[in-house]
């Protein structure tokens, strides 16, 4: 039988992983040297799955592979207790979990463009960073503050044609300022442009980066003293409200200064370090800033960040790597499934039938809606529409 209509679905969104790769990982360093039992792929394979299905706890993890047959033949273990789990977790060096997750990047690249020659792709990386709250007696050596403890997630996302990416992870204590990270962040590649938030702001980094030639936008803090050189003329009916030449504190190199408003109708200053793009796509491109946003939004949603499964910071390292690498895995089954619908519905289809074949899955996942199912939303859709008018009319909805 063709092995191609038998693959589940939970082998095919490995696959990228690369079995071969984490052998050799392992035995380069001896990680299962004196191990009889929970070795480092099933390990890898279950931790992956559990991200996948979101499954919050160490004893539920141990409960859905004892209970499942079909789950022990794809992870190539019968049983688990919840200590053997939380052992391993802590014992691990989490640089092999790191190594993975480039692994990963790198082959997202490629397919997205990068590996292509697609200049396009590479312009726009957005920087920034998240922190995950977490208990301060159950995790001390993170101390956030004297009542919390805390990590941050500092990352590099690439934006291009409606699909966001991760393409750095730097993970830190919560207590130590962004712009720390922000040189590790950066990428001096032809094409390249930076946007990062005000938590970057350094007037130091913004001169070495314009003797760089790093291009760079973010936005001015309120109390930042600016010397303006020149205005420049702003055209009529133009979302730009201003635009100067200016020096900022003690710089040695002038920048743009842009003033527009942002999603909210906010009015925002932007100062950018090139002199070509135009004002209008500079505010446009600082708007897409908040796709970064939206990928911390999607990941702590719909992977398990939030709630720990470990207490050491092995443990809670590795569940943040195993969190991004099925974020890439998910995002190069797309690829390769050729889905064209969102990332969400898709990890859907895949939580569903992760242990089915894969050619049973794409025939679910490309399967047109009925049309019954279709009118009956669009008949909801009218009804809830003539309520919120007759509701209008009596009066309900004014404002008091």
């Amino acid at each position: 039988m063709d092995k191609s209509n038998t693959i589940s679905v939970f082998n095919k969104y490995l696959y990228p992983m690369g079995e071969g790769v984490l052998i050799k990982m392992t035995e380069q360093l001896e990680l299962d040297k004196y191990v009889k039992k929970f070795k480092i792929i099933p390990f890898v394979k279950l931790f992956t799955y559990a991200q996948l299905k979101r499954i919050t706890s160490l004893t539920d993890i141990s409960f859905e592979l004892n209970k499942d047959s079909k789950l022990q033949k794809e992870i190539g273990l019968k049983s688990i207790s919840k200590s053997q789990l939380s052992r391993k977790l802590s014992d691990i060096s989490p640089s092999i979990f790191e190594a993975v997750l480039r692994h990963l990047i790198q082959q997202v690249r490629q397919i997205y463009g990068v590996g292509k020659g697609n200049q396009k792709l590479r312009k726009l990386h957005l920087i920034d960073s998240s922190t995950i709250t977490l208990s301060l007696k159950e995790h001390p050596w993170a101390p956030k503050n004297r009542f919390t403890s805390g990590i941050k997630l500092h990352t590099r996302v690439v934006f291009h044609d409606d699909v966001t990416y991760l393409d750095d992870l730097i993970i830190t204590p919560a207590r130590p300022s962004d712009v720390a990270q922000l040189d590790a962040l950066l990428v001096n590649i032809p094409g390249t442009f930076h946007v990062f938030d005000r938590g970057y702001f350094d007037f130091k980094k913004f001169d070495r980066l314009c003797s760089e030639g790093i291009r760079f936008a973010t936005r001015i803090k309120e109390n930042t003293v600016v010397e303006v050189v020149e205005e420049v003329p702003v055209p009529k009916n133009s979302s730009i409200l201003r635009e100067a030449v200016v020096f900022l504190g003690k710089m040695k190199h002038p920048l743009r200064l842009i003033e527009t408003v942002d999603s909210e109708g906010k009015q925002i200053q932007i100062i950018i370090n090139d002199a070509k793009i135009p004002a209008e796509e500079v505010s446009a491109i600082y708007r897409d800033r908040w796709k970064i946003e939206l990928f911390y939004k999607w990941m702590k949603q719909h992977t398990v960040l939030k709630t720990m499964y470990g207490k050491s910071q092995n443990a809670v390292h590795n569940q943040v790597y195993m969190a991004m690498i099925s974020f890439c895995l998910t995002l190069l089954l797309q690829a390769d499934s050729g889905f064209k619908g969102t990332l969400l519905v898709l990890k859907k289809h895949i939580e569903k039938f992760v242990l089915n074949t894969y050619p049973e899955f794409k025939k679910e996942l490309f399967k047109p809606p009925s049309r019954s199912s279709a009118g009956r939303k669009r008949y909801d859709h009218e009804q809830v529409f003539k309520e919120i008018v007759m509701g209008v009319e009596a009066g309900e909805f004014r404002n008091n």
